[in-house]
């Protein structure tokens, strides 16, 4: 739980770019104005796995998997998993 609990403590910092947002769009295919907001309520959900590999943190619920810069809090990508 340590490093899930260190994303979890500062999920305040969570931030991407103009082109990850547009990445994270298409990969998942939504339509929402605010990538970051949406991709931090999956993270905040009680049943969402988080564990650090390397320099990212993995996120996985709901079929979906969102890569977060363990050193920056940027949001990666997310993608689509089965």
């Amino acid at each position: 739980m340590g490093d899930a609990k260190t994303l979890l403590d500062h999920t305040d910092k969570l931030h991407t770019t103009e082109m990850g947002m547009t990445r994270i769009r298409k990969n998942l295919k939504i339509d929402v104005d605010d990538v970051v907001e949406y991709c931090k309520n999956k993270i905040l959900k009680e049943d969402c796995t988080i564990y650090r590999k390397g320099k990212n943190w993995y996120c996985e619920i709901d079929h979906t998997r969102i890569t977060v810069n363990s050193y920056s809090y940027t949001i990666i990508t997310a993608h689509i998993v089965s």
